[in-house]
């Protein structure tokens, strides 16, 4: 239901934005990797979630689900060669050392058996794969990118949910879950697609993992609930490894091979193209566009425009 939520409202969002349907702007070439997305990242990942937490404890669950991170940015240097260097590993090597930190259980009890951490870590395998197929299609819509998935998860499991004997909660319920779906899952992943064409994969999944920290931070402000020794020392690793990231300078002369894609852009240094119909001049603005081969040198991320080999 919160993926389900999450989609009819980014789905509402984009009809009042664009007043009325409009075509997704995907090329051809582009919905096999978003398909793969949501295959892995909206159906086999949640199903894997909820059965390990059915067989193992939330904290140890918790503890497991710092792999994502580390995968998504294996993935994304080992398989899809994503630039990163020994400062990048070292930031997102302190941020999940902080998150494993705030989620280590503090009692003596065990999980029982191997099988339900061996299922979230396949849960976290799959998102991984879903953060770096949804890069290849971040250029995109991030809103529609976002909805599309959000709706087809929902739909698949949700159905799953009814087959086996589950029933729709009262709409007392259903609506604060739709809406929690909304803003928590939604307009969090149209941020996280966002993320990922500006910054890469690895980069994206290294500050995502700070969520055990802000959730921790709203716990102490809002709940009430007491600091420990573990929340200050997971806010220093924390701290340095985002700094680490904010730091980084990354610079070489590169190659922009011909490309043509669309998405928001302002006539920056590599958006420098005729428009061949009539437009309001005003910036930024979202259109598929050509860029021409190019070669420079300047410091850069491994955003959409600087996925090169190195």
């Amino acid at each position: 239901m919160l993926y389900l939520g999450s989609g009819l409202g980014l789905t509402l969002v984009r009809l009042i934005r664009d007043r009325g349907w409009q075509p997704s702007g995907l090329k051809a070439s582009e919905w096999p990797w978003l398909i793969g997305a949501i295959v892995f990242g909206g159906v086999l990942g949640p199903v894997a979630l909820m059965f390990g937490l059915t067989l193992t404890s939330g904290a140890t669950a918790s503890l497991m689900l710092n792999l994502e991170a580390v995968l998504t940015a294996v993935l994304a240097w080992v398989v899809f060669k994503e630039n990163a260097d020994r400062r990048i590993v070292a930031g997102m090597l302190a941020i999940v050392a902080g998150g494993l930190l705030l989620a280590w259980p503090h009692d003596s009890a065990q999980p029982q058996g191997w099988i339900g951490p061996l299922a979230v870590a396949l849960a976290c395998a799959c998102w991984a794969i879903d953060n770096n197929l949804t890069r290849k299609v971040s250029a995109s819509d991030a809103v529609f990118i976002a909805g599309i998935k959000g709706l087809a998860a929902g739909l698949v499991n949700c159905s799953l949910a009814l087959m086996l004997g589950a029933k729709l909660p009262h709409i007392t319920q259903l609506a604060p879950i739709l809406l929690v779906g909304f803003l928590g899952y939604g307009i969090s992943l149209v941020m996280f697609v966002l993320a990922l064409r500006g910054l890469g994969s690895a980069r994206t999944g290294a500050y995502f993992s700070t969520a055990p920290f802000l959730g921790a931070a709203v716990a102490l402000l809002v709940m009430g609930e007491s600091v420990t020794m573990a929340f200050w020392i997971a806010s220093a690793l924390m701290a340095v490894g985002v700094w680490l990231h904010l730091t980084e300078r990354h610079a070489h002369e590169h190659l922009h091979e011909a490309t043509e894609h669309g998405h928001r852009h302002v006539h920056d240094e590599h958006h420098q193209h005729e428009h061949g119909f009539e437009w309001d001049p005003a910036q930024p603005h979202s259109h598929v566009h050509v860029h021409s081969p190019m070669r420079h040198s300047h410091a850069h991320f491994p955003d959409v425009h600087h996925r090169h080999r190195h």
